[in-house]
């Protein structure tokens, strides 16, 4: 069973050839703008998921700094935007499909969280918070497998033992899909997601709930206590509003990159 594309041509372009011209432009800017990037081999990530004209730039420099890690498998967290879901949705499908081709699953650690959690699929998977990663992943880490979660009403701590899980295989990282505030005035979002940023930055799990309006924040919440668990240090990357990308200052969205690696690796 493949995963199909299901947002291809909406939130990112159908055809490989045009998310290349993205990813050029994106790694300009940075080059153009001298914005050096961490020397690091993160354990984990956390990114947006909005169409790439608007996050991609976020999301691209998360996902250069990643393919520095040589991880070979992804565990993909979202939240679900399309239907109501308690708890969470384990995709059952052997290879997501890309605009850069198929990627394969991680078969090993779908059986481990399968038998370890009791994991199962509950909705059908067409959430775009996760799968706008995969085109990125596809080019970045193109032997990389990857298992793609999507949650609902649940306990950050009950995804914080499966992010734990993950953590603890040598070879396995965490992709966390999150956008922080909604629709409100630059003004109003930059004090908003300020509050998200010091709490990532700081791994402040109760700094989170004095004002961060991010729509992934339980995954988000479920990622401070495992770095926490597993001495990683959080390195942000990249912020920014769709106000960047259309120049409309008066109803934005917030986006947010980070990575998390062990202090010297």
């Amino acid at each position: 069973m493949k995963r199909e594309m299901s947002v291809g041509g909406s939130f990112y372009p159908a055809r490989g050839v045009e998310i290349e011209r993205y990813i050029e432009h994106f790694n300009t800017i940075l080059a153009e703008e001298q914005i050096a990037l961490p020397a690091l081999h993160p354990k984990a990530v956390i990114v947006p998921h909005a169409g790439y004209i608007y996050s991609g730039f976020s999301a691209n420099a998360a996902y250069r700094v990643l393919a520095q890690s040589g991880l070979k498998n992804l565990l993909v967290l979202g939240p679900s935007h399309r239907v109501a879901l308690e708890g969470v949705s384990l995709c059952e499908a052997q290879s997501y499909e890309t605009p850069f081709g198929d990627i394969a699953y991680a078969k090993e650690l779908h059986t481990a969280l399968s038998e370890r959690f009791g994991l199962r699929r509950t909705v059908i998977h067409a959430e775009h918070s996760t799968e706008v990663q995969f085109p990125f992943i596809k080019h970045y880490m193109p032997h990389a497998k990857i298992l793609e979660i999507i949650y609902g009403r649940v306990q950050p701590v009950n995804l914080s033992e499966i992010i734990d899980f993950a953590l603890s295989q040598a070879d396995t990282g965490v992709v966390i899909s999150t956008d922080l505030s909604h629709f409100y005035t630059q003004e109003e979002a930059n004090k908003l997601d300020t509050i998200c940023l010091h709490a990532i930055e700081s791994l402040d799990i109760s700094l989170l709930h004095r004002g961060c309006e991010a729509c992934g924040i339980l995954g988000v919440e479920a990622m401070l206590m495992s770095a926490k668990k597993h001495a990683l240090k959080p390195h942000l990357l990249d912020y920014r509003t769709s106000a960047d990308a259309s120049s409309d200052t008066s109803r934005v969205v917030g986006y947010v990159s980070a990575c998390f690696s062990q202090e010297n690796a």
